[in-house]
């Protein structure tokens, strides 16, 4: 059976269909958060304080799938149909079974097919219900975190080099090129106690007085806060990672040429000095030749004006 290419008949279709395409400069990635078959309560908590973490540019389905299996051939077909019904590019799912207890599984896509996977279990969880502080610390919505990895294994372990990328990616939000020092109100500590474990927590940054123009900083926990174990991880299929790792080429600045919003494209031409003052000017110009006839009209015409006097 043939498939069918559906074309939008309306403007709203049309709009939809444009903020799905690709462009030139993306905007920030969307995650989307899955549970299994199972799940436990630790699991349910570390799902929901995700959310609380990107809910403002975030999809969470509460429903369990059955068919989502990574990891396994034919098992990710329903994660990348999840991934473009909901335009998301980053993929949070948790199971938990006997073998894998409160399993995590943390990965990206791209073009809607899985990229890449990370398999953590997660340890000594502890929620965000559970730390007590000044509410007023707490970080607001949509701001720019810290990131602070400690630990040698970042660099030597390719388990650990593999998970801060994603963690990265998960976090940080959207990218932008300035940034407001007053809005940085909250930090990500990654400390690698192992080459395959990490301790994970997020605190809220505190400004106080230091007598300088600097002022000094600390670090209030806020939850959450976990052991990440890494149990699994498959790196992206080097054709893939060529492709996603491509970039627009910008069209090339054309000299002397602006845009204007309203003349539409303005050119400069620069031309040198004329010299006009020491140009030798002809009698055969067409200016003066109508000059000369009028002039001949008129004294023709005094001439008749003196012959017949009124």
């Amino acid at each position: 059976m043939a498939a069918t290419i559906r074309v939008p008949k309306t403007q709203r279709a049309r709009r939809e269909l444009l903020k799905h395409a690709p462009k030139l400069v993306e905007t920030g990635k969307k995650t989307l958060i899955l549970h299994g078959t199972k799940t436990s309560a630790v699991l349910n908590s570390v799902l929901s304080d995700i959310y609380h973490l990107k809910r403002d540019n975030a999809v969470k389905y509460t429903k369990k799938n059955d068919n989502i299996r990574p990891f396994e051939s034919g098992g990710e077909s329903s994660l990348e149909f999840f991934s473009l019904k909901t335009d998301c590019s980053l993929i949070v799912y948790g199971s938990h079974s006997k073998k894998r207890p409160n399993n995590l599984i943390l990965g990206r896509t791209y073009d809607h097919h899985i990229y890449d996977l990370v398999e953590v279990g997660v340890e000594n969880y502890k929620p965000m219900e559970s730390y007590v502080y000044d509410k007023k610390l707490a970080p607001k919505l949509g701001s720019k975190p810290f990131f602070a990895f400690i630990g040698e294994h970042f660099e030597s372990s390719e388990e650990l080099k593999h998970l801060k990328e994603v963690l990265l990616d998960l976090f940080r939000g959207e990218v932008v090129d300035n940034l407001n020092l007053a809005g940085l109100d909250r930090i990500y500590v990654c400390t690698a106690i192992s080459p395959t474990t990490v301790y994970m927590m997020h605190c809220a940054l505190r400004l106080k007085r230091s007598g300088t123009s600097i002022p000094r900083i600390e670090l209030v926990e806020v939850g959450p806060s976990m052991d990440l174990v890494v149990r699994r991880h498959r790196l992206p299929v080097e054709s893939l990672k060529k492709e996603a790792m491509k970039t627009a080429e910008h069209a090339k600045k054309v000299k002397n040429v602006t845009k204007d919003p309203v003349q539409g494209r303005l050119g400069k031409v620069y031309m040198p000095d004329q010299q006009v003052g020491k140009l030798a000017l002809s009698n055969d110009i067409k200016g003066l030749k109508r000059e000369r006839r009028e002039a001949k009209k008129n004294k023709e015409h005094s001439k008749k004006q003196k012959v017949n006097p009124e």
